[in-house]
This record gives structure tokens, sequence and C-alpha cells, in this order.
């Protein structure tokens, strides 16, 4: 059997993969050559880069530990300290840089305005990688402390999956709609506003097409309460700043708001069929904020923002299983109000990875790359002026010929993704580099900094990747 192997040859298929195999009469069996049988080696090892990851890495878990000693105290003259990062302690010249358009001062200077202005709202739009706050917190908390801030900024109401910066806890009659999600059945309406999912306590009916007798209707309650996470940076336990956002309600809902057991707010809110947010103002942060409505037929809640009153406010928009290209499907009108409302300043992307294993040739990343940027720039003329920045996909593997090799296709989507930001006035920056370029993921999981779907990096992974992230961000925000 291992003398069959000399006969078996490897060839490149479309979509950059190798087989290998031994053909006869024009058809080829699988069979591993000599080489993979043997688990030799490539020439073009990637050991280099992950010994000066390893030291990076190293030096970063450092800085990481020295912070995190404060992550639980609760002091108020630390909150008016920012938190400088000590750079004596890495190599910068290994640090991946973010690449800039072709005006990078320009650019810069516009991202540096926004970010020390009285207020900035920050959108963090991504998939499954930054799920539960994963990355947004850390970026979060690392801009707060640098720009003043307060809060973790939005939350769903129907959760899906825990969140590390803030508690919520909603009555079982709340249900979760997504237009990300393939499973789930669409709404006509396609009014899913600037976060792209809403929640409802009770079905939803068109009351003028599906000939609704309202008087038929039961009233419904419903109840959210919201507290601080005692898992999370203290500047994120604090908010003072609430948005209570909804839209599409046909019918009136009455709404009750509670701190800490007092009620502070009530009202209606209003049945017109258009994006609103109900606002809460309060003077410090409570145990406990819990909101009671009651109504014949939900409105569509977009979500909450528990925000501080100036500074950065960073929102987290996990969406898993997309690829970024949703946006310009959703229901225009109400996205714009949704963000004249909000007023992001910066948009973050961080989308690739759920493409990589779909893709079949070179062809079909060209596409896929088309298809983002024209969803990009649809967010972008809904902001006034935004700046964006675009996280690209980590390094990702599958098995090939019984070896685990980075996904063929992945460093020409990344080129690609490149190209189309430098060519669009998007900042970019390269995680895959980060890490150590291909066949890094192996290392990473190694080290527990990955899970082992070779794909989604750890608690520790996500805290480093992030601290990589901020730091070539930081240098270029400070001239470093």
């Amino acid at each position: 059997m291992f003398g069959a192997t000399y006969f078996s040859t490897s060839k490149t298929l479309p979509n950059g993969k190798s087989e290998e195999g031994i053909t006869l009469l024009g058809q080829t069996i699988k069979y591993p050559t000599t080489a993979s049988f043997l688990l030799t080696p490539k020439a073009e090892t990637t050991k280099s880069k992950i010994k000066t990851v390893d030291s990076i890495v190293n030096n970063i878990e450092v800085i990481i530990e020295e912070e995190e000693e404060d992550v639980f105290v609760e002091t108020e003259k630390k909150d008016t300290v920012p938190k400088i990062p000590n750079l004596s302690k890495i190599d910068t010249s290994k640090i991946e840089r973010i690449s800039y358009p072709k005006n990078k001062d320009a650019f810069l200077s516009h991202l540096k305005s926004q970010l020390t202005a009285s207020t900035c709202r920050i959108i963090h739009y991504g998939d499954s990688q930054i799920e539960g706050d994963r990355m947004s917190g850390y970026i979060r908390n690392k801009l707060q402390n640098l720009y003043g801030g307060n809060g973790p900024g939005f939350t769903p109401i129907a959760q899906v999956y825990d969140n590390i910066s803030a508690v919520v806890i909603a009555s079982n009659n709340w249900t979760r709609h997504a237009i990300f999600d393939r499973r789930a059945e669409k709404f006509a309406h396609k009014k899913y506003g600037a976060y792209t999912t809403f929640s409802r306590f009770t079905p939803y009916y068109n009351i003028i097409a599906d000939s609704i007798n309202t008087d038929t209707l039961q009233l419904t309650k419903a109840k959210i309460t919201v507290k601080p996470s005692v898992k999370t940076y203290r500047r994120m336990r604090k908010f003072t700043n609430i948005g209570f956002h909804y839209g599409n309600a046909q019918l009136p809902i009455t709404v009750k708001v509670f701190a800490d057991g007092t009620l502070i707010k009530e009202g209606v809110l209003i049945a017109d069929g258009e994006y609103h947010d109900f606002k809460i103002k309060l003077a410090k942060t409570p145990n406990a904020l819990t909101f009671e409505l009651e109504g014949k037929m939900s409105a569509d809640f977009y979500g909450l923002t528990l925000d501080g009153d100036n500074g950065i406010l960073l929102d987290n928009v996990a969406m898993r299983g997309s690829a970024g290209t949703v946006f310009a499907g959703l229901n225009s009108i109400n996205f714009s109000q949704m963000y004249n409302e909000l007023d992001p300043k910066v948009l973050i992307f961080q989308y690739g990875g759920n493409s990589v294993p779909y893709v079949k040739d070179s062809l079909e990343v060209e596409q896929y790359v088309g298809y983002l940027k024209n969803h990009i720039n649809w967010l972008r003329r809904k902001t006034n002026d935004a700046s964006v920045i675009y996280i690209g996909p980590a390094d990702m593997t599958t098995t090939e010929n019984g070896q685990m090799k980075t996904y063929a296709l992945l460093p020409y989507l990344i080129n690609r993704l490149q190209d189309m930001c430098k060519n669009n006035n998007v900042a970019y920056w390269n995680t895959y580099n980060a890490m150590g370029g291909e066949n890094s993921m192996q290392y990473w999981v190694d080290q527990k900094l990955a899970a082992s779907d070779y794909t989604h990096f750890s608690l520790s992974g996500t805290r480093i990747i992030s601290e990589l992230f901020y730091l070539s961000l930081y240098m270029d925000l400070t001239n470093k």
C-alpha cells in the first residue's frame, strides 16, 4: 500500500485545493502521495511567523493581566484616567498595522475628530466571531478608557446567546426575528432596523391586509428587566441614557418603566408604523431597570441601547452565519430613520469567514467582495460621513489530504478585500497576518487561543486578537 503512494500525483482544483490520486484510464482514484502520507512538511513553512506571533502574544498577555487587575474595582478617580498601553513591553515593529486608503492622513484626521467629539457612536457589525460582545467589549473598554464614555450599548431583548456586558431577562412570550437567520421566515415589510433584528411579544399581523378585527384580540403583557453585568468592565456597568427602540406599531401599547421597583416613566407607544425611540434619562444606574408592556399587538422592538451621557458608545451587532450581505435588502426608510436617531460616527465591519468554505473559485470570491462593497456603501450613505473600518477574516483551516491546512482561497479573498477597502475609503486590518498567516490557526488551537473548530477564537484568544487590533489603531491615532 505504501508503494502505491509513489504513483499518486497532486493536482490543483479550481477552488485552489489540491487533490491527490492515481489516474487510470482517465479516472482518478483518491490516494495520498508519498509526501502527504509521511506528513512531510512543506518548504514554505510559517514557523518564523509563528515565532514572531508567539513573542507578541506573550507580551500582550502581560499587558492584559496588568489591566484586568482593575476590571472589577469601582473607583471614580480611575474612571477619569485613561489606560495608556505600555508599548515598551513589546516590539511594535512586529504589530500588524492597519492599511489605509491613499489619503491616510485625511482618514485619520477625520476619525480622530469623530472619536474625540462629545459623543461618538460606533456600530460594530460582524459574524459569530463577535457574538456575545466578544471583541467589541474589549475594544469598547479600551476606547472608553481613552476618550471617555460608559455603558455596553446595544442589546437585543430576546437573547439567543450569553452577553457578557449586560444582563437582560425577558418574559417567555418574547420571540426573536433576524434578517440574517436563514431558517426563519422573513417579514415582507423588511423593517429590521439598524441592528438587523427585532423582538416581539405577540405574533405579527398586518391588520388591514389580513382583515384583523382588533376587538377580537386579547390584551397581552410582557416584561423586560435589565441589570448591569458583574462579568464586564466597570465602565460598561454604568448607563444613564437608555433608548427603547421600536417601530411598526399598529395598535397602542402602554409601557411602564421601574428603576429598582420605583415607577420612573410611563406612556403609550406611538402606533403610526414608523420608527421611534422611547427615551429614559437616569441620574444613576439602577440595580434593575424593568419595562412592563401591555397591548393587543406587539410592535417590532429593535432592542435597547444602554449608554452613558457622552464619550464612546459602541454597539455590538453579531450576526451568526452572516456574510455581511443582508443590509441593502432592508427597508431603506426604516433603516434611515433609525440611523438618523443613532447617528453613528464610525462603522466597523467584520465579515468573510462564513463565505470561505463555500466559494468554489476566484470568480465567486470576486462576486462576494463586489456584493460586500455594495452593502457597505449602502450603509455608509445612511450616515453623516461615518468612518469605516474593516476587520478581515482570521485564518481558517480545513482537512485536505489528511492534513489541516488553510482554506486555499482564503489568502486570495483577503487580498481582494484589502483592494476593495483601499478603493472605497475603508481602513483594513488583516487578522490573518496578525495571527501568523498561513496555517497559523493550528498554533492558536494548540495554545487554547482558538476553538477546536479551527475557526473561532477562545475567550483568551479574543482578548489577544482584540488587543493586537487596538494597539494598531492606538499607534495610528497617537502617531506612534
